[in-house]
C-alpha cells in the first residue's frame, strides 16, 4: 500500500510538472522568484513545481482597437478619430519582465501617440494622406515598444468623423471643385473650337472656291433629309465672286474701242439733155 500511495502521489506531481505547449506558445519560467533562460516550448516541457512559476505568453499577431480619440487638428478642427493596430510579441520574457500588463501599455501608447500624431496636421492632409499618417504611426510606437520585446506590425486610422458644420463645409468645396472643373473644359474646348474655326477661315480666304464646294456638300447633304421644306442660303462668298465677275465684265465692255458708222455715198443726179 506505501508503494502504491508513492506511486499515486508521484503520478500527480508529474502531472502537475508536465505542461504541453502550442506552437505559438512559449514559457517564462521563475524559479524561486528568478527568470530563467531561455523561454521553453513549444512542445512538453518540465517544472519543477512548486518553486517554479510559469507565466504563459502567446507569440501570435494581436489586433487592438484603439477607441475613437477626440483630437483637434493643426487648424483648430475638432475630430474623432479611431484607429487599428496590429502587434506581436517577439520576446516572452522582456513581455512579462519589463511591464506588468503588456497589452494595457500598448493600447496607451498607441492612444496618446494617436492624439499626439493627428494634432500636428491639418484637416486636409489626415483626410488625403492616410498612408503616410500610418507609416508614422508606426514607426514612433514600434519604437516606444521595441525594448519591451514587441513589435508592432501595423497602424490603420479607421474613421475620421467630422461635425455637422465641417461636413457641410467640405461638400460645398467639393462642388465649387466640380464647377470650376467643369467651367476649366468648357473654356477648352471653346478655346479648341474658336482655334479651329479661325484656321478654317484662313483655308477658306486663301482659295475662295472652297466656300462654293461646301455650299455644294451641304446642298447634298440637305437632299438626303426627308423635309417639305428645304431652304438654299447663298453664301456671301458666292455672291461676292458673282459680283466679281459681272464686275469684271462690266470693265472689259467699258474698255472695247468704239465702232464708227460707214455712211453711204450719195449719187449725182444723172445731166439733163
Amino acid at each position: 500500500m506505501a508503494v502504491l500511495v508513492v506511486l499515486v502521489i508521484l503520478f500527480f506531481y508529474a502531472m502537475a510538472c508536465l505542461h504541453v505547449l502550442r506552437e505559438y506558445e512559449r514559457a517564462v519560467v521563475f524559479r524561486l522568484g528568478r527568470v530563467q533562460t531561455p523561454d521553453k516550448g513549444p512542445g512538453l516541457i518540465w517544472i519543477w513545481w512548486p518553486i517554479d512559476k510559469m507565466v504563459r505568453v502567446s507569440l501570435q499577431i494581436d489586433t487592438w482597437d484603439v477607441p475613437p480619440q477626440d483630437i483637434i487638428t493643426r487648424d483648430n478642427i475638432s475630430v474623432k478619430v479611431n484607429a487599428v493596430l496590429l502587434y506581436r510579441v517577439l520576446s516572452a520574457q522582456k513581455a512579462v519582465v519589463e511591464l506588468r500588463n503588456y497589452r494595457f501599455a500598448i493600447e496607451q501608447v498607441s492612444a496618446t501617440t494617436l492624439r499626439s500624431v493627428l494634432g500636428e496636421v491639418e484637416l486636409d492632409d489626415l483626410l488625403a494622406q492616410r498612408e503616410k499618417l500610418n507609416a508614422r504611426l508606426q514607426t514612433i510606437i514600434d519604437e516606444q515598444t521595441e525594448p519591451w520585446g514587441i513589435k508592432v506590425s501595423q497602424v490603420q486610422v479607421k474613421q475620421v468623423d467630422l461635425p455637422q458644420d465641417m461636413q457641410r463645409v467640405i461638400a460645398r468645396q467639393a462642388e465649387a471643385e466640380r464647377e470650376r472643373r467643369a467651367k476649366i473644359i468648357n473654356a477648352d474646348g471653346e478655346f479648341q473650337a474658336s482655334a479651329r474655326l479661325a484656321e478654317a477661315a484662313r483655308i477658306l480666304a486663301q482659295e475662295p472656291i472652297t466656300i462654293t464646294l461646301r455650299y455644294l456638300q451641304t446642298l447634298s447633304e440637305l437632299g438626303l433629309e426627308k423635309n417639305t421644306t428645304i431652304i438654299f442660303p447663298i453664301p456671301i462668298e458666292l455672291l461676292t465672286i458673282l459680283a466679281r465677275a459681272a464686275e469684271d465684265s462690266t470693265t472689259r465692255s467699258a474698255n472695247a474701242p468704239p465702232t464708227t458708222p460707214t455712211s453711204a455715198t450719195p449719187t449725182p443726179p444723172a445731166p439733163k439733155t
